[in-house]
């Protein structure tokens, strides 16, 4: 007996038993949300960590500064 004929005639034993009107998402359903979900929550942890890194001061724009010397020595 092959695979191919065992798979056939287990399909319709299946079939019987699954009511059409109650379907579930089962335990690997739940595995893949829970794997999903943990992946998320390990990129949030690590996006927390490299956002603390960062030093940000904001400067003054050396166009603006320069612009502005330039127009009062300009003026002088």
């Amino acid at each position: 007996m092959s695979a191919h004929q065992a798979l056939t005639q287990l399909v319709p034993l299946a079939a019987k038993e699954l009511d059409e009107n109650k379907v579930t998402p089962g335990v690997l359903g739940f595995i893949v949300f829970a794997v999903m979900a943990a992946g998320v929550w390990l990129l949030m942890k690590s996006m927390n960590r490299h956002m603390g890194r960062v030093n940000f001061e904001e400067a003054p724009e050396p166009a603006a500064a320069t612009g502005s010397e330039r127009e009062s020595g300009k003026s002088a």
